[in-house]
């Protein structure tokens, strides 16, 4: 069993024995990816320089988690939504004009 594959059926059983999949819509997934995304944020509130590592980690597996589970419950299949961005990218972000700067490709 692929990497993928392995965690999906981890967080989908996590989610199973709790009876959690009725509290799961998209809609309350993305929101839950809003709020943990603001937690790890947060970590990086005062200073960008001195944050701790540890709940970097727990903040960001949380985000992930939920990430995971809502392409689980859309039927989506995350190696491909990401190859798929990674080529529009690359199509608004050409090297030429988009190496080493950092504004929005309808400034390039």
């Amino acid at each position: 069993m692929d990497a993928l594959k392995e965690l999906k059926c981890a967080i989908d059983g996590f989610a199973r024995e709790r009876d959690w999949e009725q509290f799961h819509t998209p809609a309350n997934l993305a929101k839950s990816i809003a709020i943990e995304s603001g937690e790890l944020l947060e970590c990086f509130q005062w200073n960008e320089d001195e944050f701790d590592l540890a709940q970097v980690k727990e903040e960001l597996a949380d985000v992930l988690n939920y990430c995971m589970r809502l392409a689980s419950v859309l039927d989506l299949d995350v190696r491909q939504i990401i190859l798929d961005k990674i080529e529009k990218n690359r199509a608004k972000y050409p090297v030429e004009k988009a190496k080493g700067r950092s504004v929005k490709y309808d400034r390039l």
